[in-house]
């Protein structure tokens, strides 16, 4: 197991959700913590408010791509690469989530693996892939947007 599963499965055992998850990895990554962010996130818990619908894995990489890319206060604006950032996500999610379990929603993935063993490399493939997005739109994963650190 590599540096990042590790931390992830600590990050489990510790009771945080897919989508806190994420944004814990990359806040820890920016050097950063946010304990009302990551409290937030628990909102997309299991589904969005344990409903069972999109997973947490999804929406939560669209949160953190969004910290690297959204508009954040009054006089920011959105960066223009967002929309294909959310496309490549979502499609990336689609085809290789959706493919594989089923579906992109918890209740379809968690019909394959009711034992949740599929929820660990779920996560760590769509870390990975939030990183690859990053880099390849040319987003420097160490710096949040407008050098936020």
């Amino acid at each position: 197991m590599d540096e990042i599963g590790a931390r992830m499965l600590v990050l489990k055992e510790e009771g945080y959700c897919c989508s806190q998850v994420l944004l814990i990895l990359g806040l820890e990554l920016l050097g950063r913590t946010n304990i009302d962010l990551v409290r937030s996130m628990a909102g997309l818990c299991h589904g969005t408010s344990r409903s069972g619908e999109v997973c947490g894995a999804l929406s939560g990489a669209a949160c953190l791509l969004s910290l690297y890319a959204a508009k954040g206060s009054d006089g920011e604006e959105a960066d223009e690469r967002l929309p294909q950032i959310f496309s490549e996500l979502t499609s990336w999610f689609r085809r290789y989530v959706g493919t594989v379990y089923g579906g992109i929603t918890c209740d379809a993935i968690l019909a394959k693996c009711p034992d949740k063993s599929a929820c660990g490399f779920i996560v760590r493939w769509t870390y990975q892939q939030i990183m690859d997005i990053l880099q390849l739109n040319g987003f420097d994963p160490a710096k949040a947007k407008d050098g936020w650190v």
